[in-house]
C-alpha cells in the first residue's frame, strides 16, 4: 500500500532540552492513523518537523512522496493542518478568517466551507474574540478541511468540542478518507483511537515505543489487579499465570481483591509508564 508519510530515524533536540530521538513510522494511504502520547511526548515536534516548520538534526521525512526539508511549501499545498492552538486575528469575523485561509491557498472553497459550517454549526458572523475555545476549534477545522486536501494532520483537535460536534468531526474525517484522503490524528484521548483509528504509534519522552494496529495494541492476556493488603492499596497489570499470582498473594493479609480485564486506559497507561513493547 502506498505510503503517504514515511519517517526514518527522526532526531530533533532543543539544546539540552528533550525533543525526539530516532523516531520511525509510516502512514499508508487511506488510513486514519493515531499518534499517541501524553503532553511532552514529542508528538507536536514530530508533526512540525514533518511539515517543515522545524529543522531537525538527523533522519529522513517524506510526505506525499516529497522531502519535508526541501519541499515543505509544496507539501503544505496538499495538506490540511490543524494545530493544537486555534489562534486567529481576534477582530476578524469567522467568515473573513475562513475566506482568508482559502485565499492564501488561491482556491475557491466557498461551497465546501458552507457545507462544513453547516455540519459543524459555525456562526460565521461572529468575531473571533467572541468565540469560546470550542467554537475557535470549529473554525480551525473548517480552515483545515475546506480545500479537500489529500492528507489531514490534526494535533489534539477535539479539546473543547462538545460530544455532538466531536461525532460530526469524525464523521467528516471518515467521509473524506472514504473519498481517498489520509489522516494523522495526534491525541491522548484513547476512546477516539479505539473507535476511529486503523493503526497507531505510541510516543513516550521523545521516543517511539510501539506502532501496531489498534486491535493488536489493545489485545492483551494481562489482568488488572486491585488489592488492599496489610493496610496498603495497589493497582497494577499482571501478565503471568493467575495461579502464580494467587500463590504470590497467599502470604499477604488480604482485605480486598479484584482481578478483572484491564480497561483501555489501563493498557495505554502501562505503555506510557513502562515504555515496554507489550502487556
Amino acid at each position: 500500500m502506498e505510503e503517504v508519510i514515511r519517517i526514518r530515524n527522526l532526531t530533533k533536540t532543543y539544546g539540552k532540552k528533550r525533543g525526539v530521538s530516532e523516531v520511525s513510522f509510516e502512514v499508508k494511504k487511506g488510513e486514519i492513523f493515531g499518534f499517541l502520547g501524553p503532553n511532552g511526548a514529542g508528538k507536536s515536534t514530530t508533526i512540525r518537523s514533518m511539515l517543515g516548520f522545524l529543522r531537525y538534526q538527523a533522519g529522513e521525512i517524506r510526505v506525499l512522496g516529497m522531502d519535508a526539508g526541501k519541499d515543505h511549501e509544496r507539501i503544505l499545498e496538499r495538506v490540511g493542518y490543524m494545530p493544537s492552538e486555534a489562534l486567529f486575528y481576534p477582530s476578524m469575523k469567522v467568515s473573513e478568517v475562513i475566506r482568508y485561509a482559502a485565499d492564501v491557498r488561491g482556491k475557491d472553497c466557498a461551497a465546501e466551507a458552507e457545507k462544513l459550517c453547516d455540519r459543524l454549526r459555525v456562526d460565521t458572523e461572529k468575531k473571533i474574540r467572541e468565540l469560546s475555545l470550542g467554537n475557535r476549534k470549529k473554525v480551525s477545522i473548517v480552515c483545515a478541511m475546506q480545500h479537500r486536501p489529500e492528507l489531514f494532520i490534526f494535533d489534539e483537535p477535539t479539546g473543547g468540542l462538545d460530544p455532538l460536534v466531536q461525532n460530526t468531526f469524525f464523521e467528516l474525517i471518515r467521509e473524506y478518507v472514504k473519498e481517498g484522503a489520509t489522516c494523522l490524528l495526534s491525541t491522548h484521548i484513547l476512546p477516539e483511537v479505539r473507535k476511529y483509528c486503523d493503526r497507531a504509534a505510541i510516543m513516550k519522552e521523545g521516543r517511539l515505543i510501539r506502532t501496531d494496529t489498534v486491535e493488536n495494541l489493545i489485545h492483551t492476556t494481562a489482568k488488572c489487579v486491585n488489592l488492599t493488603a496489610d493496610s496498603r492499596t495497589e493497582s497494577y497489570l499482571y501478565s503471568g499465570d493467575v495461579n502464580d499470582l494467587i500463590r504470590e498473594l497467599s502470604g499477604k493479609r488480604l482485605e480486598n481483591l479484584t482481578i478483572e480485564d484491564p480497561s483501555l486506559e489501563d493498557i495505554f497507561l502501562h505503555f506510557y509508564e513502562s515504555g515496554k513493547e507489550g502487556v
